[in-house]
């Protein structure tokens, strides 16, 4: 398989809630009005330490976008997906950005987010940005 190169970051971490694996900084937040199967999202403008799975095509709340599942490259979970095509013109600001699922991954003071009762179980998308 090969030496695994892993990125640390320094700062407010997001991180993989299996293995502590960095994933993102807050600072790279575009967005928290984001939600998935799991309750809330986040949208991002950087991620490290991902492996893409294949492209599809899926329809969300906000229309048809080609997205990729995005999986820790230190444990494989799945933890969100990136977001390859908007399909709509309105959408496009989301090409190349990435959303972390809250309940995938500890937070900068490793909290970790708990999936209400109310979680939205949908198409998973952002609802107003």
């Amino acid at each position: 398989m090969g030496r695994l190169f892993v990125v640390n970051l320094e700062g407010k971490v997001y991180s993989c809630k299996h293995c502590r694996t960095h994933l993102a900084l807050c600072e790279d937040i575009v967005s928290k009005s984001f939600h998935s199967r799991h309750g809330k999202a986040y949208l991002f403008s950087k991620v490290v330490n991902v492996s893409s799975g294949e492209k599809e095509d899926r329809h969300m709340m906000t229309g048809l976008h080609t997205v990729a599942d995005i999986f820790c490259v230190g444990c494989g979970s799945i933890v969100g997906w990136k977001y390859e095509t908007a399909h709509e013109k309105s959408q496009k600001y989301k090409e190349g950005k990435s959303v972390l699922e809250r309940f995938k991954v500890s937070g900068p003071d490793g909290s970790h987010y708990w999936v209400s009762h109310e979680a939205h179980v949908g198409g998973s998308d952002a609802d107003d940005v």
